[in-house]
């Protein structure tokens, strides 16, 4: 639980970054990013970067300059801090962008990328460089594809837009015969039997190709012709853990060799979507479920009763929009009282719940990540919850984007 809570954090950190890095933009070609991939010396990349702070000596216009190697020194002061590159290389985006009226700040972002980087990057530009890291945002759920038909059987991998293809092979279950009579009879009975053969030959490069891997796998598609795909799947012939990971409806493709992947995964994009969402609709439904008895049931919704439930070690998992983008602080009043508070924005004042007075925000965190701690320290669950679905929505607009199911009731 606590490695794909791990997990969920990492990848959801990494798309707010990004979301926020690419909205950036600068007053001029001095928003800078670095990529350096495994491999490569630290030191190389320093002197590299030194040469540039260099050149930007040449730069005319004097805020530019400044900016530039201002951003620079930023990058090679952070780069100092690491030993050697990590296994997936390191990105650093730095640069001044515009705040209120003439007011610049410096932004920096350390990026330890989900996927290896390919090569050494150095990019200075009006907004930062994204592209390399744009394919890695997304969704690289692994899906089992099979096409199939008498004649032939295709087994690929589906992983993110890449389709691998594993296994072809073709049949020996021959197509007509021209017999009468009792060897009519005869000749069907040994095209089923071939066909039956070549049924377990297709099964068993399933198994091999796909169980080793079942954790990983969302699910297993089938396409080809009908009736035959429809009834490999009835008869159950593949492995009893690979049947139950099979997404249904199966379907219907006019190729079962490497094309006929390509068309099985155009066609299966609305039910590989309806997958990626059931588990979210599942959660959600329980959630209203355990609302709608008479006592509330194992339930809590609002971020104060989430909160509260937390501190008593009550809740199993937290239900959290992946659409909030707030913050949570804790902030000193002049007054003395300190307290912790939820803001749409870091930077500006929070009033004081003594006082009334403006308090001072010290530290900041973002919501979503504020809940990944508490469920790190409450071993629970945490679920982010897609706004793609009508619940989802709903989760969003009616209970304020925060709820959780409870191990047990909390008066």
């Amino acid at each position: 639980m606590a490695n794909d809570n791990a997990a969920n954090r990492a990848r959801y950190d990494f798309k707010k970054a990004m979301e926020e890095i690419r909205n950036y933009r600068g007053r001029g070609t001095e928003l800078i990013s670095v990529y350096v991939p495994f491999g490569r010396l630290i030191s190389d990349a320093m002197a590299y970067l030194r040469d540039e702070a260099g050149q930007a000596q040449n730069i005319k216009s004097k805020s530019t300059m400044k900016n530039v190697t201002g951003a620079i020194d930023s990058i090679m002061a952070r780069l100092k801090t690491f030993d050697k590159v990590p296994p997936n290389g390191i990105v650093i985006f730095c640069g001044e962008v515009p705040r209120a009226g003439d007011q610049t700040k410096m932004v920096q972002y350390t990026i330890n990328p989900p996927e290896p980087i390919g090569a050494f990057l150095y990019r200075c530009d009006s907004s930062f460089f994204t592209e390399p890291l744009e394919s890695m945002l997304i969704d690289k759920k692994y899906y089992g594809l099979l096409v199939m038909d008498r004649k032939e059987a295709t087994i690929g991998l589906l992983s993110g837009p890449r389709i691998q293809v594993l296994k072809h092979f073709e049949s020996m279950v021959p197509s007509k015969h021209h017999q009468g009579g009792q060897s009519s009879v005869r000749f069907e009975r040994l095209i089923e039997i071939a066909a039956h053969e070549f049924y377990k030959k297709i099964a068993d490069n399933c198994t091999t190709c796909f169980l080793d891997s079942l954790q990983d796998l969302e699910g297993i598609i089938i396409g080809g012709h009908s009736p035959t795909k429809d009834f490999f799947y009835n008869e159950q012939y593949l492995h009893h853990e690979l049947q139950k990971k099979v997404i249904k409806p199966l379907i219907d493709t006019g190729y079962t060799d490497e094309s006929g992947l390509k068309e099985l995964v155009d066609r299966a994009q609305g039910s590989i979507a309806d997958q990626s969402l059931a588990w979210e609709k599942e959660m959600m439904q329980r959630l209203f479920r355990e609302i709608r008895k008479t006592t509330g049931g194992l339930s809590a919704y609002g971020e104060a009763q989430v909160r509260a439930c937390a501190d008593m070690g009550a809740i199993d998992t937290f239900l959290i929009s992946s659409q909030l983008r707030k913050y949570r602080c804790k902030c000193e009043c002049g007054c003395g009282n300190v307290f912790e508070a939820t803001t749409d924005n870091d930077e500006d004042p929070v009033k004081c719940p003594s006082c009334e007075g403006n308090a001072k925000i010290v530290e900041s965190m973002d919501l979503i990540d504020s809940f990944f701690e508490l469920s790190d320290t409450y071993n629970s669950n945490m679920e982010l919850i897609s706004g793609d679905s009508e619940e989802g929505e709903m989760l969003l607009k009616a209970f304020g984007g925060i709820a959780a199911l409870l191990r047990y009731s909390v008066e």
